[in-house]
């Protein structure tokens, strides 16, 4: 397998039923429809929904009862992309290469275009719902609710933002980016299980596989934020640094926040070993995940 072509390929692919799904004009309303395109077809690595799909894949999932949830995470991380740009949380300029939403839109409009893109999110799912109103499907709903929420990403985020300019400990740092980041990761992968009716088993690997992720993953974005490229980042490096954040970098150095997201990756597909070439592609994405931009 060519990973590369194969990532850009279920990129495209999701990109192509986001393009489907989300409103283009409204003679009424055309500029927060365009704000809330602007930020979601952006581009970005569509990492949740292409966990989600990877983790149905192993199951033998149709991609039809995966993509509605698929798309609603995605929704929900945009919107939290955009919320957490604006100039009352960390104030960038810029995401994914381009200014960010409120550069363009305005305050107002931004902060509507997140709460429009959320609600989308779950009308979404709603309708997919309506049609195949069966427990499994439900459930995959709740743990999206439950990870987009405050025992989730926005406790996540609350925790960021009251301990900026603040030393804070190793147990706190991690429930901050376990939720923060790593909740609608871990939401991604479960709702791939949840879908493929997996058992009580396999879905706790995929969690256990999920959270060593999530965590991998937040610690090389602290390390690209200290030696990254702002323009292959596609935002401004230095910006932790900047806001006075506590990171994994600032509390163990470089040299040993790398070995510790090499040793979760490791964890992580340790994992999913069992689930052997079903799980091919989930092992590589978590590999390319570790190496990226370093």
């Amino acid at each position: 397998m060519d990973f590369e072509k194969e990532l850009l390929y279920r990129q495209n692919k999701v990109n192509d039923y986001i393009e489907n799904i989300i409103p283009s004009e409204s003679e009424y309303i055309q500029n927060i429809i365009s704000s809330m395109r602007y930020s979601l077809l952006a581009g970005g690595k569509r990492l949740r929904p292409i966990l989600l799909m990877g983790t149905g894949e192993i199951f033998n999932c149709n991609e039809e009862d995966l993509y509605p949830f698929a798309v609603a995470i995605e929704m929900i991380h945009t919107y939290s992309l955009i919320h957490d740009d604006l100039p009352s949380m960390d104030n960038d300029d810029f995401r994914r290469g381009k200014p960010t939403n409120h550069k363009v839109y305005g305050d107002a409009i931004a902060l509507l275009a997140g709460d429009g893109l959320l609600n989308l999110s779950y009308e979404h799912m709603l309708s997919f719902l309506a049609l195949k109103n069966e427990a499994r499907f439900v459930k995959a709903a709740q743990e999206i609710a439950r990870a987009a929420g405050i025992n989730g990403m926005i406790g996540g985020q609350v925790v960021d933002i009251e301990n900026e300019g603040k030393d804070i400990d190793k147990d706190l740092m991690e429930y901050m980016h376990n939720n923060k980041t790593g909740a609608l990761i871990t939401a991604s992968v479960r709702c791939g299980a949840i879908i493929g009716k997996g058992t009580n088993e396999d879905i706790e690997k995929l969690t256990r596989y999920a959270k060593s992720l999530g965590l991998a993953f937040q610690i090389v974005d602290d390390i690209l934020d200290v030696i990254g490229d702002s323009e292959k980042l596609g935002k401004e490096s230095g910006r932790d640094l900047k806001n006075k954040k506590t990171t994994y970098v600032t509390m163990y150095g470089i040299e040993k926040a790398k070995e510790k997201a090499e040793n979760l990756t490791k964890n992580a597909i340790d994992e999913i070993d069992s689930f052997g070439e079903k799980a091919r592609f989930l092992k590589e994405l978590t590999l390319y995940l570790l190496d990226r931009e370093y």
